[in-house]
């Protein structure tokens, strides 16, 4: 069995409340979500309404489609025009590892 997962660290554009942080990121999540089959949440800056940190996780037999599947994630969300990607960080391992 193989796990991965991408952490996205986003900038987002004219937003003054976390209300209105909501409104882009859940979207996000959601089609996250429903287009990939993935497990995605937000995760990291809750408290600024300017950033949001979205992680997404895989789960798969083979790594390639892991991979494939992390290497989707992050084509949709660099694709949004809503916000800025700032970093994408991953990670991948078997549960086979020690």
């Amino acid at each position: 069995m193989w796990i991965g997962w991408i952490e996205f660290d986003l900038l987002l554009g004219d937003v003054h409340s976390l209300k209105e942080k909501r409104a882009i990121v859940r979207p996000l999540v959601a089609d996250l979500r429903r287009t990939l089959t993935v497990a995605a949440a937000e995760t990291d800056s809750l408290d600024l309404h300017r950033r949001a940190g979205v992680g997404v996780s895989v789960v798969a037999a083979d790594s390639r489609h892991v991979i494939e599947m992390l290497d989707a994630a992050e084509n949709l969300v660099a694709g949004r025009p809503e916000f800025d990607l700032l970093s994408a960080h991953r990670g991948l391992v078997s549960s086979h590892d020690e």
